[in-house]
């Protein structure tokens, strides 16, 4: 149990592995509650700035919710509310993540495993992948959160077709519709998103943390309507802090700033 998920930290990074190659990444009860004590302790750790989740392997990023788990903990209604809870507290918990996260694709990513990547702040694939959210053919329902990250990032109209179909998405018609930033091709994919990340910590963390409140809000309260005072003067905060005269002092210097977080 212990191996079902790997922590990996360099230089500002850190790798979050599903590491269940051979039930392709499938991620079970106690997976769920694991990712999210990982997610909320990367959330306290000041020395990472990007966060990548991957699958072990090239055959999947992961198959979704362990199958194997259903009768133990998904055979009622009572049952499924308290598997639920660990299933939509890792969701939340990652989503939560103030720091930027990056899905790191490969081979399937379907159900719970395509859900997962719909609380991540990017998504790029391999072009091996294949996406899809068949619960239709297993007569179950996504949750409220699942379904609005899902209509939020690929509208309704794409969001009823690969539900109401059960059909799954290649990495093309993935990126067409909007459920992956980047389609790469699998022997790129590794050294892509790690040039990426690397590239990302490098950036202010105040202004990237800032940015994913305000973006929450915007998709919350998409009129504006009734912000709170804090929440006013968020946009405007960055302009206090030191990071952003480092960042003036840099680029009037032209050198790379180094940001603290301050």
């Amino acid at each position: 149990m212990a191996d079902d998920i790997l922590l990996e930290k360099k230089d500002g990074v850190a790798t979050v592995t599903l590491n269940r190659p051979t039930q392709r990444n499938a991620i079970s009860y106690h997976g769920w509650l694991d990712l999210q004590r990982i997610f909320i302790d990367l959330e306290h750790d000041a020395g990472v700035k990007v966060a990548v989740l991957t699958g072990a392997g090239d055959a999947a990023f992961s198959s979704g919710a362990d199958i194997k788990d259903f009768d133990l903990y998904r055979n009622s209604a009572a049952k499924a509310r308290i598997y639920a809870d660990a299933f939509e507290g890792a969701m939340n918990a990652l989503e939560a993540l103030s720091k930027p996260s990056i899905c790191l694709i490969k081979g399937f990513c379907v159900g719970g495993g395509c859900e997962l990547t719909l609380a991540a702040d990017i998504r790029i694939a391999a072009d091996n992948s294949k996406f899809g959210i068949p619960v239709a053919k297993l007569g179950i329902l996504i949750g409220y959160g699942e379904m609005r990250r899902l209509v939020n990032l690929i509208g309704p109209g794409n969001a009823a077709y690969i539900l109401y179909t059960g059909r799954m998405y290649d990495a093309a018609d993935a990126l067409r519709v909007g459920l992956i930033n980047q389609a790469v091709p699998l022997a790129e994919i590794d050294a892509h998103v790690y040039k990426l990340a690397n590239e990302m910590t490098k950036l202010a963390p105040l202004t990237q943390s800032r940015h994913k409140r305000i973006m929450q809000t915007v998709l919350a309260n998409p009129g504006l309507k009734g912000l709170t005072p804090e929440e006013q003067a968020l946009p405007l905060s960055n302009f206090d802090s030191e990071d952003f005269h480092e960042g003036r002092r840099a680029f009037i210097e032209r050198r790379t700033p180094e940001f603290k977080g301050r």
